[in-house]
C-alpha cells in the first residue's frame, strides 16, 4: 500500500525543464520534467501519457540536491527538486513551448 495519497497528472508533473542539456535530449526523443519529490516512475509515465497522449518508453528521474546560494551577503539554501527524464516512443513527441 502507498503511503501517499493518490496525486492528480498535474500534481505530480509540476513544470517542464527548459535548459540547454534538456534541449539536447531532446534530440533523442527524450524531455525532461520537474516533478513532485514523492511521484513514482510508474505514476509520472501514466501522468506524461494522460497530459499529452504520447506512449512513454522509459522513465528515469533523479534528485537533484539544492544548493546553497548567496546573494547580497544573504546565504540561502535552494530546495530539492526531483527531475524525471522521459523517453518517448518513436513517433511521438512534446513542444513543451506551448504549455498544458
Amino acid at each position: 500500500m502507498s503511503k501517499h495519497k493518490k496525486m492528480d497528472a498535474h500534481d505530480v508533473i509540476r513544470a517542464p525543464v527548459i535548459t540547454e542539456k534538456a534541449t539536447l535530449v531532446s534530440e533523442h526523443n527524450q524531455v525532461v520534467f520537474k516533478v513532485a519529490r514523492e511521484a513514482t516512475k510508474t505514476e509520472i509515465k501514466a501522468a506524461i501519457e494522460k497530459l499529452f497522449n504520447v506512449k512513454v518508453k522509459a522513465v528515469n528521474t533523479h534528485l537533484r540536491k539544492g544548493k546553497l546560494k548567496t546573494f547580497k551577503n544573504i546565504r540561502a539554501r535552494q530546495s530539492d527538486v526531483k527531475r524525471a527524464v522521459v523517453t518517448l516512443e518513436e513517433g511521438h513527441s512534446i513542444d513543451v513551448t506551448t504549455g498544458l
